[in-house]
């Protein structure tokens, strides 16, 4: 047995409390393990063996297991009685056994050694405010990405002076093409009738730039976007129609133009705020970019120098603008930019504040890495999954690879959080920092539908970038932000496109096994470039198959089945049929 792949402790994913009775626990292994029997109970319920005191615990199989590209991943969930819970583990290969506990492992004859004191893994109580409660709405929200400057010009009036002709294809960096507000209030009902429940925002307060990134002023909509009543406004109208708004919440870095940033070049180490950014050498020079480590900034981008967010003053202003925007626009969530490089205090200062605000308020993270120091209860509810939507896109840019490489990239994604965690995480497959779907599928229809497809039935909750319904194309930033192509929608030419994404978000919102995190790779197709997997919910249970090869596939299902969604299938008979090249079949059982 390769003890050497096999690891468990009792804290972050691998032993965690799901609510207030059950305990989820988790143990990887290699894949020379067999079985696996978990010894589990009350840490003082012990009892007489052999004229001594002896711990000895409940033994149960552990049977659930998902596959990694190196190791299988076994969970369970138990249900202690007293909050409590003292376990060990019995792990087989062949006719070997080990037994393994927290400081090793031993053999049976080890375990009854005289004298031998056992290392028990423990939970000591299961305490219901230490418990990682994410907001349950999520995981029933379809959401819709706006890039403000690029989604809808409803206001000439307020049309930046250096406006450009709304048009459909490449964009400049520094082009302003007058999308705002008020362009968004008045597409409501198309989002409406779309599907869409959760809309997020870029950032939308003042700054010198279309992309509003280096905010000047916190508190102020910025003046070509409208004003904070027509943000009021869009956010009450949004919920009319049922649908949730998330704000981007830059706290990383302000504009250089921000008052507190300008005081500081001004008045330097005597500047009150000399202490509220991250300033190397002073007096502070400008002009050029960061590398030389005389200030930290975003990137290395000189015109947004970097916050502290470990200066309590820094955490105390930034929290009166999150106070403000709950308050006065009654949003439900943020988005935070560069999730990764704000303090975990401040962080944690924030989840204490808005939950107590708003219990269900939606905290996101901007990360596009392993986020498990961030989700462990006390400060983001989710984050930003980019590692799903590399696992999706990978099968189709290495296409030598077979279906269970598919199989490892996402059992990964959703074994490296709590389950609770993977129900909220924000699922999307582009979005304003990166190429679009389209450019992504190679300009393939059927592949942009298979990862489309892929999306709407993971765990957690499912984001379009505003375009994706029409197949809007585009490349790298800035050509990912192109301008809404309205012309076209509105004559009527994207009608199939749009009727293909009404199909795939009323399938998430209608069935539960779409969300469910419950999910099989049965692997009961031959062909090695089809995709397989089994999506189990309360009500009913879902079969995908995604055929990414480049010729047809034979499929085999059994009775009592329904097609909810199909490209390129052609039905034979009632229990198999033909699955197309770059074809999908989603059946409901």
């Amino acid at each position: 047995m390769n003890l050497g792949a096999i690891y468990h402790r009792m804290s972050e994913q691998y032993c965690y409390s799901l609510d207030e009775n059950q305990l989820i626990i988790n143990i990887k292994t290699g894949y020379d393990v067999d079985k696996i029997f978990i010894y589990h109970g009350d840490p003082y319920d012990a009892g007489i063996m052999g004229g001594k005191e002896r711990w000895n615990g409940k033994k149960e199989e552990i049977f659930f297991k998902k596959r990694l590209k190196d190791h299988i991943w076994w969970t369970t969930t138990l249900c202690p009685e007293h909050k409590r819970c003292k376990y060990y583990f019995e792990l087989h290969s062949g006719d070997e056994c080990v037994y393994f506990f927290e400081d090793g492992f031993y053999s049976e004859e080890e375990m009854n050694q005289e004298g031998k004191i056992l290392s028990y893994f423990i939970m000591p109580w299961m305490n219901p405010a230490d418990v990682c409660k994410t907001p349950a709405w999520v995981n029933d929200t379809v959401w819709y990405q706006i890039f403000p400057e690029r989604f809808c010009n409803g206001d000439k009036s307020i049309d930046p002076e250096n406006v450009m002709e709304w048009q459909t294809g490449e964009v400049g960096m520094h082009d302003y093409y007058g999308g705002d507000i008020r362009g968004i209030r008045d597409k409501i009902p198309y989002l409406k009738e779309l599907g869409i429940t959760g809309l997020y925002l870029n950032p939308i307060f003042e700054a010198h730039s279309n992309h509003k990134y280096n905010t000047r002023d916190y508190k102020k909509v910025d003046p070509h976007f409208g004003t904070n009543e027509d943000l009021k406004n869009l956010v009450k109208e949004a919920h009319d129609a049922g649908i949730r708004v998330m704000l981007d919440a830059v706290f990383n870095h302000t504009g250089s133009d921000h008052p507190m940033w300008l005081d500081v070049l001004e008045n330097g180490q005597q500047s009150k705020y000399a202490d509220w950014y991250m300033v190397n050498k002073w007096p502070v020079e400008q002009g050029r970019d960061t590398r030389d480590g005389r200030y930290f900034s975003f990137a290395f981008a000189e015109y947004m120098p970097k916050l502290n967010t470990n200066n309590p003053e820094v955490q105390d202003y930034l929290l009166d603008i999150i106070r403000f925007w709950i308050d006065e626009f009654d949003i439900d969530g943020l988005r935070f930019d560069v999730g990764n490089e704000i303090s975990h205090s401040f962080l944690k200062a924030v989840r204490y504040m808005t939950k107590r605000m708003k219990d269900d308020f939606y905290l996101l993270g901007e990360i596009w890495h392993d986020s498990m120091s961030w989700l462990q209860g006390d400060e983001y509810d989710s984050v930003m999954n980019y590692p799903l939507s590399t696992a999706i896109a990978d099968f189709w840019v290495y296409k030598n690879r077979g279906r269970e490489t598919f199989e490892y990239d996402i059992n990964r994604c959703f074994t490296m959080y709590y389950s609770q965690v993977n129900d909220v995480l924000f699922n999307l497959l582009d979005s304003h920092d990166t190429n679009r779907l389209f450019e992504k599928a190679e300009k393939n229809v059927d592949i942009f539908y298979q990862q489309l497809a892929v999306l709407f039935t993971m765990p957690g909750s499912p984001c379009i970038y505003y375009g994706t319904e029409v197949i809007m194309d585009g490349s790298y930033d800035p050509d990912c932000r192109r301008c809404m192509p309205w012309d076209e929608i509105d004559s009527g030419k994207k009608d199939a496109e749009l009727s293909e994404m009404k199909t795939l978000i009323n399938m998430r919102k209608s069935l539960q096994s779409c969300k469910s995190r419950n999910f099989h790779f049965p692997n009961d197709v031959a062909d090695e470039r089809v995709i397989s997997y089994l999506k189990i919910g309360d009500n009913e249970s879902l079969q995908v198959y995604l055929n990414c090869g480049e010729s047809d596939a034979a499929i085999n299902f059994g009775d009592n089945t329904e097609v909810v969604y199909s490209r390129k299938w052609n039905n034979t008979d009632e229990c198999s049929g033909i699955l197309g090249e770059k074809g999908i079949l989603i059946l409901k059982s």
